[in-house]
């Protein structure tokens, strides 16, 4: 069994409920045996400019399949309940109803055209690093050694 952390936003629609979707998506999906949830964390756009702020939630799981496997049931999640993407023409970032990123799994470091795991800006993100911490507050990141914690006093300055 591998731990995996998968964080989940939105900033159009009906976020809350569009979380909530994804959220049970995932927990039926066959090959996740536990999922627990973080609390909802409310967030400003990141990277890009617009009136809608995020709302975002982090999920530990545990998984009996391979990164690769799971990215690709987590983007059938997201694409079952909205298969719009969450870039612009130019590929700058864009407002979405739902985005569903795998952060992390257990201590693998993977680099492919369509997955990069550790995420590679999971220590630039707040709403990333806010959910690590509550619920996998022991990980450390397997490049730079650093808790979420850490990595979150490092973004804040300390």
């Amino acid at each position: 069994m591998a731990t995996a952390h998968v964080n989940i936003g939105s900033n159009l629609g009906d976020s809350h409920a569009l979380l909530e979707r994804a959220i049970s998506g995932i927990s039926l999906l066959s090959v996740v045996a536990d999922l627990r949830c973080s609390g909802f964390i409310k967030s400003e756009p990141w990277g890009f400019e617009s009136a809608h702020g995020f709302l975002n939630v982090g999920l530990e799981l545990s998984v009996d399949c391979g990164p690769e496997e799971l990215f690709r049931e987590l983007i059938s999640v997201q694409n079952g309940i909205c298969a719009a993407g969450h870039r612009g023409p130019a590929g700058e970032y864009a407002d979405r109803f739902i985005d569903i990123d795998l952060i992390y799994y257990d201590d693998a470091i993977v680099e492919m055209p369509e997955l990069t795991l550790p995420h590679p800006r999971m220590h630039m993100r707040e709403f990333v690093l806010l959910p690590i911490v509550e619920l996998s507050p022991c990980w450390r990141h397997p490049v730079s050694g650093l808790t979420a914690a850490e990595m979150l006093a490092c973004l804040n300055g300390g």
